[in-house]
């Protein structure tokens, strides 16, 4: 079924999101503080599930968008990929954690900097691998992927 409103997403609150995540990961990383991937991993879990709680679009929406120093970019999207997106990144950012905790530094730092890698190409190139990752399971036909990419029809 075909949905007649068009849905827009604001990609300066993504990228905003984004910049936050690898400022955060990265500060954890060249102080060697686990409790700031645990912070991360906290916002973006927190925020996958109940999104008007996302800490870090929230700045931007009450701070960066009102004072002018970000400018709203909004388009015709689906906000689902990119929620799907958020959770992956924290699903590695909490193993990282987890990791990290148990005294398995390399892995845990390995993992945190997968989600600063896919945040990085995500606000520099434009690219959302966890995107990539929902349409091609909306393509399958997995049960839960129902939003298609614009202009394609959904399986769900």
């Amino acid at each position: 079924m075909a949905e007649d409103t068009v849905r827009r997403v604001d990609h300066s609150a993504l990228r905003t999101n984004q910049a936050f995540i690898i400022g955060g990961l990265l500060l954890g990383f060249l102080l060697d503080i686990w409790p700031l991937v645990a912070f991360v991993s906290a916002v973006l879990i927190a925020g996958t599930l109940l999104p008007q709680a996302a800490l870090f679009k929230r700045i931007y929406q009450h701070v960066l968008k009102p004072s002018g120093i970000v400018k709203p970019d909004v388009i015709e999207d689906n906000p689902e990929p990119h929620r799907f997106a958020q959770g992956l990144g924290g699903a590695f950012t909490l193993a990282a954690t987890v990791a990290l905790i148990a005294g398995l530094s390399v892995v845990g730092w390995v993992l945190a900097w997968v989600v600063i890698v896919l945040a990085a190409l995500n606000l520099f190139a434009g690219f959302c691998a966890g995107c990539f990752v929902y349409y091609q399971l909306n393509r399958l036909g997995v049960p839960g992927f129902s939003a298609a990419p614009l202009g394609e029809q959904s399986h769900g």
